[in-house]
Parts: C-alpha cells; sequence; structure tokens
C-alpha cells in the first residue's frame, strides 16, 4: 500500500516530483527499493529524450578546500534561466565541484582522453603483458586501460557523497528532477604545487 509517509520519503530520498514518486511507488507495489529503481530507469530515459535539446543557461559553481590548497571551478548547463537561478541546482553544481577538489578527475568524459595519454598508458602496461598469447594481450591491456582511465574520467567516478550513483548517473537525476537537459561542460582544478 502507498502511503503519504512513504511518498513524502521516496521524494526526501531523490528530490523528484510527487507525483513521479507516488507512480514509481504504485507501479512497485508499495516497495521502495523497487520504486527508486524505476525512478532511475525513468531518469535515464528521460535524459536520452531531452538530449538534443539547446543548453541556453546555466551556473559556474566553486569549491575551496578549507586548507586552501585545493579549488575547483565547474560549469553546469540547462535549457533555462529558470532553473539555472534554482538553488538546488547550484547546489548540485557545488557537490560536483567538490567531488572533482576530491577525486581528481583529468577528463570530462571518455571521449576527451587524448591519444597520448592512451599511449602513455599503455607502454606501462605492455610490460605486463610480455610473453602472454597475442589475443590474450589485446584483451588483458584492453581491461587494464579502462580500469586506469575509469578512476580518471569524472563522469565514470562513483559520487563521493552516495558511490552507489556515478556522475552521470547525478547527473542523470537531475535531468528528471529539473525536467531539463543538463550537462557539465567543463572544469578546472587546481592543487597548490600541483601541475
Amino acid at each position: 500500500m502507498v502511503t503519504t509517509d512513504l511518498v513524502k520519503e521516496l521524494r526526501d530520498e531523490t528530490g523528484v516530483s510527487v507525483m513521479q514518486c507516488k507512480k514509481a511507488l504504485e507501479e512497485a507495489g508499495g516497495d521502495k527499493a523497487k520504486a527508486l529503481v524505476i525512478l532511475k530507469k525513468k531518469g535515464a530515459e528521460a535524459a536520452s529524450k531531452k538530449g538534443d535539446r539547446t543548453l541556453n543557461a546555466g551556473t559556474i559553481q566553486s569549491y575551496i578546500h578549507s586548507t586552501g590548497t585545493v579549488g575547483v571551478m565547474v560549469e553546469l548547463a540547462c535549457e533555462t534561466d529558470f532553473v539555472a537561478k534554482n538553488e538546488e541546482f547550484k547546489v548540485l553544481a557545488r557537490d560536483i565541484a567538490m567531488h572533482i577538489a576530491a577525486q581528481k578527475p583529468e577528463f570530462l568524459k571518455e571521449s576527451d582522453i587524448t591519444a597520448e595519454a592512451k599511449q602513455v598508458a599503455l607502454s606501462v602496461f605492455e610490460k605486463d603483458v610480455e610473453g602472454k598469447p597475442a589475443e590474450m594481450k589485446a584483451k588483458i591491456l584492453e581491461g587494464k586501460l579502462a580500469s586506469y582511465f575509469a578512476d580518471r574520467v569524472l563522469m565514470n567516478q562513483p559520487f563521493i557523497k552516495n558511490p552507489d550513483l556515478t556522475i552521470a548517473g547525478l547527473v542523470s537525476e537531475a535531468v528528471q528532477k529539473f525536467g531539463e537537459k543538463t550537462e557539465i561542460i567543463r572544469f578546472v582544478r587546481y592543487g597548490v604545487l600541483e601541475k
């Protein structure tokens, strides 16, 4: 049975509208865990449907660590000023900036990985597969490269406030929550004496 309290719990946990929470709980037969899965699935579907929309607004937010030795600026874009000026949208951008300060991603998305960076990593891993059959080498190297770069690509990293969610998943949730295409455009991270 779907109770008002259960709908409120799900709303507080996800930030999704009351109606969407109620529909997900009804579809899940009152099971909150199943309703969360349903909302995530619908969020991903919503994000893909809004993928071709134009980004016309956004916010730039920053995070400076309490030690004063690490700082980040991030640009989070959306479709309208209405969403860009929303305090929750700004908090999302600040949370992403804080995540970047802590996790030190080098690339925004996989397509940003340079051929040079791939070649450097490959030259290190090739030593690990010496003497292996050729077909095994290719598979092992592919796996090692994927693992190595997974930690360095922002969109693939587990969100530090909720490791069950990647940054890509966090952005998909924002699309569902705000009802607009949302995208991280760029970021810059500075650390004292870091190059």
